[in-house]
């Protein structure tokens, strides 16, 4: 099978399809919680930061630590409690747990404080989306978006927007994605991931000259991006560029050489003949010392 019919049927140019594993558009990544969410809010306490600093080091715990303090609290403490708790379930991959525990975060949140419950309503959709339940998180995206809108937080509604395309894409309405895809780069011109994924889906509507346009972008503005490098060698084989395709993925390579990326781009590489790049090289084996002969 050619390379190119293989990536063809790898990624499903008919975006009715659906998405397809491993595919950039759709890949399960944990919700965006860095603490954001509590600053939208005006939130903070001596308790989260700890909270937080647990995730880190043992999520488990966090998450047991803030299943008891959201039971004992209410409040602004109980939203900071429910945001550990989905922070946690979400680094432990219990996505249910993390969903309900940011629409519970959002309850919680007076209704005047649109930007953190609009915060609140990205995290459930990241988490819904990561969970396999696409139609659950284009709904919490949809009112992410139209919150952050409210509130005139435009970064805030491009994050919303670019996991929504997601959403779209994994039900199989890849057309219906571009148009919030351009929202999202419109919105944050500055953030590569709308431009990257913008670029993935017009390579799946064999659009491959506006693909090229966005996937310049994407490296210009994350040129470290293993994905971004991915992509652009994907756009450039399927528009017969054969050795702008090789550069992408041997730059990949170069940047992280024993990362899954760099085995897609080995393979990528083989299967246009090129070997030089077809296995990361493999040390020599340790040579036994030499006996000392008997006299």
């Amino acid at each position: 099978m050619s390379l190119l019919l293989a990536l063809a049927m790898q990624v499903g140019p008919n975006p009715t399809a659906g998405g397809m594993a491993g595919d950039e558009l759709v890949r399960d990544r944990p919700p965006r919680s860095d603490g954001a969410a509590a600053k939208d809010a005006g939130l903070t306490s001596a308790w989260f930061e700890s909270c937080l600093q647990q995730v880190d080091e043992d999520p488990a715990r966090a998450h047991a630590m803030a299943q008891i303090r959201r039971s004992e609290t209410k409040g602004a403490d109980r939203v900071l409690a429910n945001l550990c708790l989905g922070t946690a379930a979400s680094r432990m991959g219990l996505w249910d747990d993390a969903r309900a525990a940011f629409v519970a975060a959002r309850a919680d949140t007076p209704e005047d404080e649109i930007r953190a419950r609009s915060r609140f309503a990205a995290l459930a959709g990241s988490a819904a989306l990561a969970g396999g339940d696409p139609t659950g998180a284009e709904e919490l995206l949809t009112l992410a978006e139209s919150e952050a809108r409210s509130a005139k937080a435009a970064t805030l509604e491009a994050i919303a927007a670019t996991d929504r395309a997601r959403a779209l894409v994994a039900l199989g309405r890849g057309e219906e994605a571009l148009p919030v895809l351009e929202s999202a780069t419109t919105l944050a011109p500055d953030r590569s991931e709308g431009w990257l994924l913008k670029a993935t889906l017009l390579r799946r509507l064999e659009k491959l000259p506006e693909a090229q346009t966005a996937i310049e972008r994407a490296a210009s503005l994350a040129p470290k991006d293993t994905d971004v490098g991915l992509e652009a060698g994907v756009i450039a084989v399927l528009a017969g560029r054969e050795d702008a395709a090789r550069a992408s993925w041997r730059s990949v390579i170069d940047l992280a050489p024993g990362s899954p990326a760099a085995t897609t781009a080995r393979n990528y590489l083989a299967q246009l003949g090129d070997t030089t790049e077809a296995a990361p090289p493999t040390p020599p084996a340790p040579q036994p010392a030499p006996q000392e002969q008997p006299r």
